[in-house]
């Protein structure tokens, strides 16, 4: 399904992941770094499991979350559970120094980490005023991400699209939902996926919102992404051979097809 004038109206969740629960177990989403593989169905279910926990746990509309993970799997779950529970996903780089300022510059009350980063996050939550702290995994003084999606389900918000914030950039900068599925479409002229291609993203988390756009335009049409940055010649090749990748993104910021 190519984004259309009807599908930009939608929000992001619904746009992205709209037509997952019809996809099954399909793999979604396999990040080779992490060692995760997530289907449509599984992913797109802990998507709306995690963002109704987050509403059970006390997120607001419109509040930023600092995301501060280790690998795409981790940030592309995170981006799009809070994006759905209607907050604002602010991802940051894996060992900023700046981290309490821009959660206190954000008013941030939420954080979203993984266990490998969870005594910087907590240490950065302590000199913020971040009250909440989730792991993807078991840490210390932190909340499982697993724990969310055992709470009892509660309707998410309704929310604008055309004012809604969804996704705050590495420049400071403030995406609607519909700025951030108009990014997508605009990206699709180049990518043109298809729901048969396997798209190998090498970028590394740093591009947070390209990534993020990039996967989203993947997954809205029912693609399979592998993700697996910093390889070498070698693992490339081996790579494209083994999940027979049929389009690339490459840490230039191209994208081409194999």
């Amino acid at each position: 399904m190519r984004p259309t004038p009807q599908s930009i109206q939608c929000t992001v969740t619904e746009a992205v992941f709209g037509c997952a629960p019809g996809r099954g177990d399909r793999p979604a989403l396999i990040d080779l770094g992490a060692g995760v593989v997530y289907g449509y169905r599984r992913l797109a279910g802990e998507v709306t499991r995690g963002a109704s926990g987050l509403v059970r746990r006390g997120a607001r509309r419109r509040q930023v979350a600092g995301i501060h993970v280790d690998n795409a799997a981790a940030q592309t779950l995170a981006v799009h559970t809070v994006i759905a529970a209607g907050g604002v996903a602010a991802p940051i780089v894996p060992g900023s120094g700046e981290m309490a300022e821009l959660l206190a510059e954000w008013d941030a009350r939420l954080l979203i980490t993984t266990p490998r980063l969870a005594e910087s996050s907590l240490q950065a939550a302590e000199d913020s005023r971040v009250r909440q702290v989730i792991a993807f995994g078991q840490a210390r003084d932190t909340v499982d991400f697993a724990d969310l999606l055992l709470l009892e389900s509660v309707p998410l918000p309704f929310l604008d699209p055309a004012v809604q914030p969804a996704l705050l950039t590495e420049d400071g900068g403030v995406l609607t939902h519909q700025d951030l599925i108009m990014r997508m479409h605009t990206l699709d002229r180049l990518a043109a996926l298809e729901k048969s291609d396997v798209l190998l993203v090498t970028w590394p988390l740093v591009c947070s919102l390209a990534m993020t756009t990039l996967i989203g335009l993947a997954l809205m049409h029912g693609a399979l992404v592998v993700v697996a940055p910093g390889l070498s010649s070698a693992e490339l090749s081996a790579t494209i051979q083994d999940f027979g990748i049929t389009v690339m993104a490459l840490s230039d910021g191209s994208i081409q097809r194999v």
